[in-house]
């Protein structure tokens, strides 16, 4: 099975959305331009949805404005959530679109206004929208592990968004624990029974590290076949619609055990800690990575005479 894994960044987008102030336009600009310069390819660089529910995104067309068109390959991912958001991130210039369906139809409703049912018709538009226009689609299947607001996700329930979804053939379907309730034997479960739904498709996993098991899930999906994972620099994000949802698993934290553990990334550990330390200044307050504080592996002393 092959060691390389492929990390989506997603700070830009998903980290920056729960802040409790807006980010300025320019400094998301250096973030994306930093996580680049870090050797990502593929990053969540902003969402298209209305900016009186998400008003931290509400400056999407200017950031892709900023920073021109995507170098070559590197892919722009827009998340939408209905045919209007996936316009807008079309003529901004986005070359891959990310949609959301929710396995929770009340949260799918919280998060999106419309039911999981509304949601899987929007992207299966969308999806034959893109087809038309060349450009490439995923799907995310949130809150696999578990809702807020309904509790326990059945396996079942997950497996049928995913197989209703993969109708559209996107090239890749995540699996999102979106409030971080999930532990490894779940994970483990939840992708081997999707897989099983929906083969030929490839699949991706997003975590976040709420109840400290983002790490050890995001290894478990590992072991069990995904070799794409989301994550986001500094640790930052959660969602605004899930109570006590906090940050995604920090790309920086995770690079260091993927980078020990012998799998290949393409991403530089010491630039991503930088980015890292560079957004605890623009923010004004420490990050939830732990590679910020504590360093990479240490140097041994030098001796001296």
């Amino acid at each position: 099975m092959s060691t390389h894994v492929e990390i989506v960044e997603v700070g830009p987008r998903d980290g920056l959305q729960s802040e409790p102030g807006v980010f300025p336009t320019a400094a998301k600009v250096e973030f994306i331009r930093r996580a680049l310069a870090a050797g990502l390819r593929r990053v969540e660089v902003a969402s298209f949805v209305h900016p009186q529910k998400v008003p931290q995104m509400a400056d999407a067309e200017a950031v892709l404005q900023a920073l021109g068109a995507p170098p070559p390959g590197v892919r722009f991912i827009g998340l939408v959530l209905n045919r209007k958001g996936f316009e807008r991130a079309v003529a901004a210039g986005c070359n891959e679109i990310g949609m959301a369906v929710v396995a929770s139809d009340t949260f799918n409703r919280r998060n999106q206004g419309v039911s999981t049912d509304e949601s899987i018709a929007a992207w299966l538009e969308i999806a034959r929208l893109a087809e038309q226009a060349g450009v490439r689609t995923q799907v995310t299947v949130s809150a696999v592990c578990g809702c807020p607001f309904e509790g326990e996700i059945a396996v079942e329930r997950v497996v049928e968004v995913a197989r209703r979804v993969a109708e559209a053939r996107p090239f890749e379907i995540a699996l999102a624990d979106t409030i971080g309730v999930g532990v490894p034997t779940q994970v483990t479960e939840i992708v081997s029974r999707v897989r099983e739904a929906v083969p030929g498709i490839p699949l991706r996993c997003h975590f976040h590290n709420t109840r400290n098991s983002g790490f050890a899930n995001a290894f478990a999906a590992l072991q069990a076949g995904v070799r794409t994972l989301d994550a986001s620099l500094g640790g930052i994000g959660g969602c605004p619609f899930a109570p006590a949802a906090t940050g995604n698993i920090a790309t920086e934290d995770l690079l260091y055990q993927l980078h020990r553990a012998g799998y290949q990334t393409g991403v530089s550990l010491d630039a991503a800690i930088e980015t890292g330390k560079w957004l605890q200044e623009q923010l004004g307050r420490s990050v939830p990575g732990m590679l910020v504080k504590a360093g990479g592996f240490p140097r041994p002393a030098t001796a001296t005479a």
